[in-house]
């Protein structure tokens, strides 16, 4: 596909979608929610079919309904902006260009669960952002408190530390605590910040909610498949001919994105970051960009024939052994041997045979590990090492 073409293809697919950064006036869309029944809202969040853009996908409506249902004076918004996962930089853009659309859909969000307060987890990195958000939620305040709602928000800084993306580590982080995740149940709608019920939806998500007020839940639902609606912000990088942030339709096939987005030599293509599932060039064409077949936060990361995945796999395991916060075994000590383990078949010192070990204990860790961070690492081990098993071996 020649550069003409693959423009042509990118701009018709971006203008399918075309919600996240277009231009609304979100005052008027609170207005329109404030005028909706509280359960009206929820079943049109419902109704998109809009899943959180965050990587876990829970459905966003069923999400809200748990936490309205949870008889409390006090519930929490939070909007989870600790934007660590490798290969994603489209919260960023999102905050610095759409954020009235993030924190009109916070607002949204407590009008239909009946919350009291909201805070913006800012990613630690980004604190370059932090005065001119908490200049925005003090705009903001003051136009709740003009509309009479019930609800006001700030910034928090985030830890710094990768965990603390996961939900209920990022509670603890705003409580003051080490960032480490809770066990589940009680979950964050019925227990969460400072234990009282609380909402925590990704940036993305929470802009992807005032659109939906604003055209109604049908357009949004429209995009994308059946099991996949609506779009999506991705973040693409690597060896691409194509880069940046794009928002394009769910459902797409990889070998549709790489046409529109490759250098005409992609042998893999990392799905959803560090964390994410490796697609091998064979299986680009029948593998969909979405939760029936990959789902992603938003990274996309291209890989050609000239980069060794060996040495992918490796950074990323170097990534989670740094960031793992030590709290639960299977984590702790499976990064380390997963690390350890590679570069003993690489240097000889353990028999190719071993690298089936190695899986079965990464398996072990999606099973055993307390959250998101040591139960993902199986899609990264797993899927390089079964398609580039040649390029760990040898």
């Amino acid at each position: 596909m020649d550069n003409n073409t693959k423009q042509k293809k990118l701009a018709e697919l971006q203008g399918k979608v075309n919600l996240i950064f277009s231009q609304i006036d979100c005052v008027k869309v609170l207005d329109k929610a404030l005028a909706m029944d509280s359960q009206k809202i929820i079943e049109d969040v419902s109704k998109s079919g809009l899943r959180g853009r965050g990587g876990a996908g829970f459905n966003t409506g069923m999400k809200w309904k748990g936490a309205a249902e949870v008889k409390d004076d006090i519930k929490y918004v939070l909007c989870n902006a600790d934007e660590g996962e490798p290969g994603t930089f489209k919260d960023r853009r999102i905050l610095e260009e759409q954020a009235d659309k993030v924190i009109a859909g916070m607002a949204i969000c407590a009008k239909a669960v009946g919350a009291c307060e909201g805070y913006i987890y800012l990613r630690g990195e980004y604190n370059f952002m932090k005065a001119k958000l908490q200049a925005g939620c003090d705009r903001w305040n003051k136009i709740f408190s003009d509309k009479k709602l019930n609800f006001k928000m700030s910034v928090r800084s985030g830890s710094g530390a990768y965990v603390c993306g996961e939900e209920t580590a990022l509670m603890e982080s705003m409580q003051g605590n080490r960032g480490e995740p809770r066990n589940k149940p009680p979950f964050p709608v019925v227990e969460g910040f400072l234990n009282k019920p609380t909402v925590i939806n990704n940036v993305e998500t929470l802009a992807y909610v005032t659109t939906i007020i604003n055209d109604g839940p049908e357009k949004f639902s429209s995009l994308g498949t059946k099991t996949s609606m609506g779009g999506k912000v991705f973040s693409v990088s690597g060896d691409a001919e194509v880069k940046g942030i794009y928002e394009l339709p769910l459902g797409m096939t990889i070998q549709e994105f790489v046409d529109i987005f490759g250098d005409g030599d992609t042998k893999a293509v990392q799905v959803g970051g560090a964390s994410g599932s490796c697609v091998p060039r064979k299986n680009f064409d029948k593998t969909i960009i979405g939760f029936e077949g990959v789902p992603t936060g938003g990274s996309m990361m291209l890989f050609n024939s000239s980069r060794s995945m060996y040495n992918v796999l490796r950074n990323y395991l170097e990534f989670f052994e740094e960031e793992s916060c030590g709290q639960c075994t299977p984590c702790r000590v499976g990064c380390q041997q997963l690390l350890k383990g590679i570069e003993a078949i690489r240097s000889g010192e353990k028999p190719q045979e071993y690298l089936a070990e190695l899986q079965k204990l990464a398996s072990t860790m999606s099973i055993a590990s307390k959250c998101g961070l040591g139960q993902s690492l199986a899609n990264p081990f797993n899927t390089i090492t079964r398609h580039f098993r040649e390029e760990i071996c040898y």
